[in-house]
């Protein structure tokens, strides 16, 4: 009989420890080693069983990697994929619950058997009835898409194996167990083993497999860190969820970038994919109202417009409010920093709260300019220039410093009625017509704000 013993497992690196410990000692990280019951096969090991050692090989003899790619027919997951599903490739796919995670697989697997894969779809949260009545809302009813509904891990591999498809599908993660563990579904230990065991089987067979996988309250995937490093990439699906628009990014991806966005539409009939991004970012009703400015960003090779909204008001605590929403929280005191050092603004006493209008959450610096602009705009109550986007980063001096791919995002001003993108000075030149260049922060808000100061130097 097997014997069972205690361990406990980090679930952030999925290093394990005989006892319980406050600090993992893997990892460093505090309060994530969790109990697990895990059983050990009696005896072990022999010295004499036969092992396969590989040889070392050297570099300039290792053939190159070439795999082939499928296109799915979803424009916007092609994009984050990095031009398409890569066959024999293991892709985990995380989300929090009623994100669409569910949706989007079903689509897919219904565009893959269109080019002639067939696929096993795993489900361990739903019945093969519910799958079907989604798979006739969303028009995505295919024969080559078989359904097995189990949460067993030997079913879905006896299943896989049986049915010789060439795609797997497996939602979710959490609710598979393997009876060679005694410990929970969900747990450290189950989700590890799983998912190897999975990864193990279509890598060796050149099976592409997408795993479905929640999310904690935090926001990352739940299970042991390790879980990311065994698969290809790591696609997060975004979103609230009384919004209809969905935001695909990859946090990993050995086959393509990880800097892509896309962006979908939850309709009655699924998801589909939106192309004209600052379509959904932009609204135009704001147009002419203090405290808001239309800045060009760019998310990977894409360029699209947001709608930058900042809102000041005299404090009435003892220290001043700074809130942002949908760009890093350390970045809006810097950039507060520099209005009121060098622009002479003074918001001691003033609390500024900035928001990415839609949902879109940015990383682009190119952002800088906007958020500077909005703040003053809402301090002077004067709207920014008519028919004017910006796009530039701040530095500690008070410059405008140039930004990557300008001219796209000038493009893509004009292309939605903007006649101007206002920046860094020598990308502005070099972009020829629509383009306005200023050289540091405080000429710009003096031009597009148009707002007179005092002799000083120091605005109203």
């Amino acid at each position: 009989m097997a014997r069972k013993r205690t361990v406990f497992f980090c679930s952030e690196c999925g290093g394990d420890a005989a006892g319980w410990s406050g600090k993992c000692p893997h990892c460093g990280a505090w309060n994530t080693m969790v109990e697990e019951v895990v059983s050990k096969p009696p005896g072990g090991l022999r010295k004499d069983s036969p092992l396969e050692i590989p040889s070392p090989v050297p570099l300039d003899r290792i053939p190159q990697l070439t795999g082939e790619r499928i296109s799915s027919g979803i424009q916007e997951l092609d994009r984050v994929m990095g031009g398409g599903v890569l066959k024999g490739s293991v892709n985990l796919i995380g989300g929090e619950p009623g994100i669409g995670k569910s949706t989007l697989m079903l689509q897919l697997s219904a565009r893959l058997a269109d080019l002639g894969e067939s696929i096993l779809y795993a489900t361990g949260e739903e019945s093969p009835e519910q799958v079907a009545g989604r798979a006739r809302r969303t028009n995505s009813v295919r024969e080559a898409v078989n359904v097995l509904a189990a949460t067993d891990l030997d079913t879905v591999l006896s299943g896989l194996e049986r049915t010789g498809c060439s795609t797997l599908v497996v939602d979710s993660i959490q609710t598979l167990f393997s009876p060679d563990l005694s410990s929970s579904p969900g747990s450290v230990s189950q989700v590890r083993h799983c998912t190897s065991e999975l990864i193990r089987m279509c890598k060796g067979r050149g099976i592409t497999a997408f795993i479905v996988g929640h999310v904690t309250k935090a926001g990352s995937l739940a299970g042991p860190k390790v879980l990311e490093h065994l698969v290809d990439s790591v696609i997060y699906f975004e979103g609230e969820g009384d919004r209809v628009y969905r935001l695909l990014r990859a946090a990993k991806n050995r086959f393509g970038s990880t800097n892509e966005l896309g962006v979908f539409e939850m309709t009655s009939e699924g998801l589909k994919s939106v192309s004209e991004v600052s379509a959904y970012f932009l609204r135009r009703e704001n147009a002419g109202r203090s405290g808001t400015v239309i800045t060009a960003v760019m998310e990977g090779t894409r360029p699209f417009l947001v709608e930058v909204q900042a809102l000041t008001s005299t404090t009435r605590y003892g220290y001043p409010q700074r809130s942002v929403n949908g760009m890093d929280s350390r970045r809006l005191p810097m950039l507060l920093a520099v209005l009121e050092k060098r622009c002479g603004m003074d918001l001691g006493n003033q609390d500024v709260y900035v928001n990415v209008a839609g949902g879109a959450s940015l990383t682009d610096p190119g952002a800088d300019l906007g958020v500077c602009l909005a703040v003053a705009s809402s301090r002077f109550e004067k709207p920014v220039r008519e028919g004017v986007a910006v796009s530039s980063e701040i530095g500690l001096g008070g410059e405008l410093r140039p930004v990557t791919h300008f001219d796209l995002r000038l493009r893509e001003s004009l292309s939605l009625g903007f006649s101007v993108l206002a920046g860094a000075a020598d990308d502005a030149d070099r972009s020829g017509d629509g383009a306005e260049g200023f050289v540091n922060l405080y000429d710009s808000i003096e031009n597009l704000l148009s707002e007179k100061k005092e002799k000083g130097g120091s605005w109203l």
